[in-house]
């Protein structure tokens, strides 16, 4: 499908009702080319989230708190936590 539209003033164009608030990727391939993608996008800062090695350590790590009961005694905890 092609569709005709006129940047605004402001700089925008409209891409229909059905895409209002969705996030989209806008690829610049060539000057003047632009090619438009719907999607999620991972920001830069969350991104180290989904590197296999940091997953399988968040794996990990929520599998054994949901094995582990919640502990009150917090001297306790920095104690266990400080090898005493």
């Amino acid at each position: 499908m092609s569709v005709i539209e006129t940047v605004e003033a402001n700089g925008q164009i409209f891409l229909g009702k059905e895409y209002a608030g969705k996030t989209v990727m806008v690829e610049e391939t060539e000057p003047g080319v632009w090619v438009v993608k719907l999607g999620q996008f991972i920001p830069d800062s969350e991104r180290w989230l989904h590197d296999p090695i940091a997953q399988a350590k968040l794996d990990e790590a929520i599998a054994w708190a949901e094995m582990t009961p919640a502990r009150d005694n917090l001297i306790e905890i920095e104690a266990a936590v400080n090898g005493r």
